[in-house]
């Protein structure tokens, strides 16, 4: 159980005598000069610690100013939720990457907003890094952990709930996309969420998210109704079409800049019931299927109830066809169907949910502890630029695996110019996504040792060189980066716009005017950085 709020300072106090073997002087000196500190009690007020007792944190060493920021912590929203060192370190490798992984000072984990409140308020007054963690599955180091902070994580506000009339699910940020779509299934509905179980639902909305049927519904963060938001002054607000309009459209792409949502209200969409096949190719058929692929997308991809996943593989290539409706063997998918036939059908043709898709999906990776990386590039639909990239990307990536070991995939995302009509017609977003059709590549690679990352993300960095290079020599290059699928030094945010960029900061200020999300937050796609 959470002390009572009279206990809570007595506590701090006891657990500060102990824990730096204070004498009475040196805890009498900094409780008087700290009455006079119109400040600190007005953090201590707002968070519950009101005693005099309370006076001992006015302390400023930033190891000092870490401890008892941590301690306030646990005061103010529970031991259990907050993990002082010894760390649980099964809490601390959560991340997907092992990169990724760092050793903070202390783990913070709010079960709801007023806890993040609580928290947002402390982390402020002690002037401490933090790191926020919804699922962990950036591989940028840094993006949801930090190397002697505080890591807030929010696994534990993790409901997932729906309206009477189904119309909207109402998600926490620390969801995972599998329990969201499996709850929601079993509704008989569904949302425009993330394709990966694993993945959390914060970071994917805060970065755009794309889901299968985005072309036809348009991105996760296109169908929000509401975010409940925690601002960087510890309010807990509503941004929507109606209330803090200007915050609301920044939210839709505009990452971790503008506070903690803890609560996402997203529109339910009618596709439960779907159609799909997963088949696997051989590795040398790579250039027909990136054939296959312009010719659907120039003639297929305008009916928006279907998708292509196209990942290509060093020693195979795996095409999923994907129809948001029941059906059987669709028409549109016919430049797939003249291919040769595949190496095996993992899936056959096959009308199931969204759910199971998604199960599908799950299984396919695997749980072992592993480096990661991955990297953004966006181009116009053309066959010869996806030939001539992937047969570099191809020579790089196995000299690579012969080095390192490392694994890299070349997945080819299409997007149909309704994508962006959709963010438009629900409200804006300040992403700047091309209105038109065009494709966003990505590379998953995945690797053991920590000696090997510069070598293993040359690869990678150079295919988007590649990319970018022919591209605009052919008059096909596009500015626009995927923010969910950027890498550590790109800079997505500047690729959404000077207009949308200014428009981002001004509602940063608005909303943060001490720019506590710039300064404190340890690291991510920062406008602080554009």
């Amino acid at each position: 159980m959470r002390l009572q709020q009279g206990n809570r300072c007595f506590v701090l106090f006891l657990f500060l005598c102990l824990a730096n073997s204070l004498n009475t002087s040196s805890i009498l000196s900094p409780i008087l000069q700290s009455m006079m500190d119109d400040r600190f009690e007005s953090f201590c007020a707002s968070v519950g610690l009101v005693d005099l007792q309370s006076q001992v944190l006015a302390d400023q060493s930033l190891e000092k100013r870490l401890e008892l920021a941590c301690s306030a912590a646990q005061s103010c929203i529970g031991k259990e939720n907050v993990d002082i060192a010894p760390l649980n370190q099964t809490v601390v490798d959560e991340n997907w990457s092992q990169s990724c992984v760092a050793q903070p000072y202390c783990i913070v984990q709010p079960t709801n907003a007023s806890d993040v409140a609580q928290i947002v308020k402390t982390i402020k007054y002690f002037g401490v890094n933090f790191a926020l963690r919804s699922g962990g599955h950036s591989p940028n180091p840094g993006w949801s952990s930090t190397e002697g902070g505080i890591l807030v994580d929010l696994q534990k506000i993790n409901q997932i709930t729906i309206s009477g009339d189904k119309k909207v699910a109402s998600i926490g940020p620390g969801a995972r996309w599998g329990s969201v779509i499996s709850t929601l299934d079993a509704e008989g509905t569904s949302v425009i969420g993330g394709r990966i179980p694993a993945v959390g639902v914060s970071g994917l909305i805060l970065g755009g998210g794309l889901f299968h049927f985005s072309g036809e519904y348009g991105l996760t963060a296109d169908n929000v109704k509401n975010f409940e938001i925690v601002l960087a002054d510890g309010n807990i607000t509503n941004a929507n079409a109606n209330e803090n309009a200007d915050l609301f459209w920044a939210l839709k792409g505009g990452g971790p800049n503008f506070g903690i949502v803890t609560r996402f209200d997203l529109y339910t969409v009618p596709v439960r019931d779907i159609w799909y096949r997963w088949d696997m190719y051989a590795v040398d058929l790579a250039p027909a299927v990136l054939d296959a692929m312009v010719k659907w997308q120039n003639e297929g991809s305008s009916d928006l109830k279907s998708t292509v996943a196209l990942v290509i593989g060093l020693d195979s290539v795996a095409v999923g066809l994907i129809y948001s409706a029941p059906a059987d063997q669709p028409d549109v998918f016919a430049p797939f169907y003249d291919l040769p036939p595949p190496v095996a059908a993992i899936v056959p043709p096959f009308n199931g949910t969204v759910k199971t898709l998604t199960d599908f999906l799950g299984n396919l990776f695997s749980d072992e502890p592993l480096r990661h990386d991955y990297r953004a590039a966006s181009t116009r639909v053309d066959g010869q630029l996806y030939r001539d990239v992937y047969k570099l990307w191809r020579e790089r990536a196995l000299a690579c695996r012969e080095a390192t070991g490392a694994n890299q995939t070349f997945t080819i995302q299409p997007i149909p110019k309704n994508l962006a009509g959709q963010g438009i017609a629900k409200g804006g977003n300040p992403m700047g996504i091309p209105q038109e059709d065009h494709q966003w590549w990505t590379t998953v690679v995945d690797w053991t040792s920590e000696s090997d990352d510069d070598a293993v993300r040359a690869v990678s960095i150079d295919t988007t060189q590649a990319w970018n290079t022919l591209a605009k020599e052919r008059g096909l290059d596009l500015p626009f980066l995927f923010t969910n699928d950027a890498s550590r030094d790109q800079n997505p945010l500047a690729s959404y716009g000077t207009d949308n960029i200014s428009k981002l900061k001004q509602v940063s200020l608005k909303y943060d005017a001490d720019q506590f999300f710039q300064k404190q937050q340890n690291d991510g796609f920062l406008l602080s950085r554009v």
